[in-house]
This record gives C-alpha cells, sequence and structure tokens, in this order.
C-alpha cells in the first residue's frame, strides 16, 4: 500500500475533476482504472528477477511494434500514434513506457563500466525509440525517453565530460534538427519565447491555460464552475490540460495538495531506489523515478507557462486509458521489485 495510496488520492482528484466537466469522460476513466488496479495487482505478485530474462525481447519486440504502428496506426490530427485493438485505441509510445524502462535498467546493470563506449551504447539503446516516437510525430514522448535515459545515466554515474560533449553535438546539429522539425513544432517554440506573438493560434493553449490557473486563485471556483474548462475554451482540459482544470476548480490550495501527494509518491520510489540492493533493482527504481518526475514536470510547466507545450500527460490524473494503465504497470514493477526486497530480507534474517 506504500505506493499504492498516493496514487489513489491522485486518481481520486483525477476522477472528481473529470465528473465535474464531463459524466462520460468519469465513467470511462473508471473503467480504465479498474483494468489497471487488477493489473496492477497481478504484476507486482511477480518475481521481479524474472523481468531481466526478457529484457532483449521487450526491447526488440518495442522497435517492431513501433514501427508497425507507422504502418498499421490511425491517422488522427496528423498524427500516426494509435493503434485499434478491441475497440480501444493504444497509444504504445504511452503504453512501452514501463517495459523500456525494464529493457534499460537490465542494460544498465549488466554494463558495470562507465568508459565511454558504454555511454554510447546506451545512447544507442535509446536512439531508435525516440526517433519513431517522433516521426509519428510525437514529440512529448520522444523528449521523455531523452530526458530519462540522460538523466539516469547521469545518475548512474557516466562522467559529466560526457554530456559535455553531447550537449555540444547537440548544440552543432540544432539548425538541422530545427529544419527537421513540424511547422507547429517549430511555431510552439517560437510562441513559447513570445506568447502574445500568436494569441487566437498557436498560443492560445498557453494562453487559455495560465488563464484558468490564475482565475482559481486560492479556493477555485468550485467544481464544474470553471468557465475555462467547462464552457471550453480551454483546449485538451481532460488531457495535456488537466492540471489547469484542477486548479482553476480547485484553486491554489488543489494545486498544492496535488504537487504535495506527486512529491510524496517520488519520495516513496526514491526510498525503493535507497533500500535496493542489486544493481537491476536499484536502476529500475532510479529509471521509474525519472520516468514520473519528468512528465511531472513538464506537464504542470506547460500548464503554468513555464515550458513549451509538447503534448505530455499527468500521470495518474489525466484522461486516457493508455497513459493510466502504462503508470500502473510502472507501479506494479516497483511494487514487485519492493517486495522482493523485502522477501530476501526476511530469509537472510531467519538465516
Amino acid at each position: 500500500m506504500g505506493l499504492l495510496a498516493p496514487v489513489l488520492a491522485l486518481v481520486l482528484i483525477s476522477l472528481t475533476v473529470l465528473f465535474s466537466i464531463s459524466s462520460s469522460l468519469f465513467w470511462s476513466q473508471l473503467f480504465f482504472l479498474f483494468i489497471s488496479l487488477v493489473i496492477f495487482f497481478l504484476i507486482s505478485h511477480l518475481n521481479y528477477k524474472v523481468l531481466t530474462l526478457y529484457a532483449k525481447p521487450i526491447y526488440v519486440t518495442s522497435i517492431v511494434v513501433l514501427l508497425l504502428v507507422l504502418i498499421l496506426g490511425i491517422e488522427s490530427r496528423g498524427a500516426v500514434r494509435w493503434v485499434e485493438l478491441f475497440g480501444f485505441r493504444i497509444q504504445f509510445s504511452e503504453f512501452m513506457k514501463p517495459f523500456l524502462a525494464v529493457s534499460f535498467a537490465s542494460f544498465l546493470s549488466r554494463n558495470k563500466n562507465k568508459s565511454l563506449k558504454s555511454f554510447f551504447y546506451a545512447l544507442g539503446f535509446l536512439l531508435p525509440v525516440a526517433f519513431l516516437i517522433f516521426i509519428q510525430p510525437d514529440l512529448g514522448n520522444a523528449l521523455i525517453y531523452a530526458i530519462v535515459v540522460l538523466f539516469s545515466l547521469l545518475a548512474f554515474g557516466f562522467p559529466f565530460k560526457y554530456f559535455l560533449v553531447g550537449f555540444a553535438f547537440l548544440l552543432l546539429t540544432s539548425p538541422i534538427v530545427w529544419r527537421i522539425l513540424h511547422d507547429y513544432q517549430r511555431q510552439r517554440l517560437l510562441t513559447f519565447l513570445n506568447p502574445t506573438s500568436d494569441p487566437l493560434g498557436h498560443s492560445y493553449n498557453a494562453i487559455q491555460s495560465v488563464i484558468a490557473v490564475g482565475s482559481g486563485m486560492l479556493l477555485g471556483r468550485g467544481l464544474g464552475q470553471g468557465t475555462q474548462s467547462v464552457l471550453k475554451f480551454l483546449p485538451e482540459r481532460h488531457t495535456d490540460f488537466i492540471f489547469a482544470t484542477s486548479t482553476e476548480e480547485l484553486g491554489f490550495i488543489g494545486a498544492l495538495l496535488i504537487l504535495f501527494i506527486f512529491g510524496l509518491l517520488l519520495y516513496k520510489i526514491f526510498l525503493i531506489f535507497l533500500k535496493s540492493n542489486d544493481s537491476f533493482s536499484k536502476i529500475f527504481a532510479l529509471v521509474a523515478f525519472f520516468i514520473i518526475l519528468v512528465q511531472f514536470f513538464i506537464n504542470v510547466g506547460m500548464n503554468i507557462g513555464i515550458v513549451p507545450i509538447v503534448g505530455v500527460t499527468l500521470p495518474f490524473v489525466s484522461y486516457g486509458g493508455s497513459s493510466l494503465l502504462s503508470n500502473f504497470i510502472l507501479l506494479g514493477f516497483l511494487s514487485a521489485v519492493d517486495m522482493g526486497e523485502n522477501r530476501e530480507k526476511d530469509v537472510l534474517e531467519i538465516r
């Protein structure tokens, strides 16, 4: 229950806000929650060491699935990110995060040295995944994978000079990266630097989000009373901008509560990292910590105008089956690691 308590608190806030803006969203998310909880409890009782045996097949399968998404995926708003299975749309770039975390943690745990060669091998692990997601196009999730991997490598102990070399390379290639970005992605970056340049166009989402956050003031407008969210001035009010919707209805106090709960969740994940003994458990907890942290920071940053809008959901709060299921699977793997570590300690004490 250690990890589950803060997560259920976040889900409760999410369901309350979703019900206030649309009962159909509420019932749909409640259905996804039921499935996610069942899968969470099943996964949490697995032997986490078995996961490492499937690290390579998971990685290869993920690459194949991402290729199939580009071929068989459903186009929506100019992007091919979803595949329809049994009447449900699955966003695999979201769904695969916990599985790729297993593969990456297993990869790092087997590479004990911190040489430049190992560093480039780790980047080689990232590049195919990030590239296939980027060309969907899904810049938000591509950035999440890239940032999580880089933060994990830094925390793992690779020399900082490697990252400086990588940063210098990125600066040199930035004109090429800029050219391959889609026009709307370039516009989002430009309007982030000057939000008032196109208030009814590319800046619209960011401006409406900041208005929603500010209009909540201390105690909020009340459930179902938010003008930006209920009247649909705020686009994607239930997914990318759920934090702005929540803040408008619950106010600064509600926003602080969400931030506090996320802080508590991250602290509990960090405790698993600290008490883990074997390298895989330790690295997996570290990667999971960064997955939650990076998504949380980018989403809240988008909502309050300090980060460009790149389409990232808020874990356990944003509406969406793929996102909710992905995060509960990640939570299940973490619980399996935590329970496995505790069982091993009990055996050692008996001996």
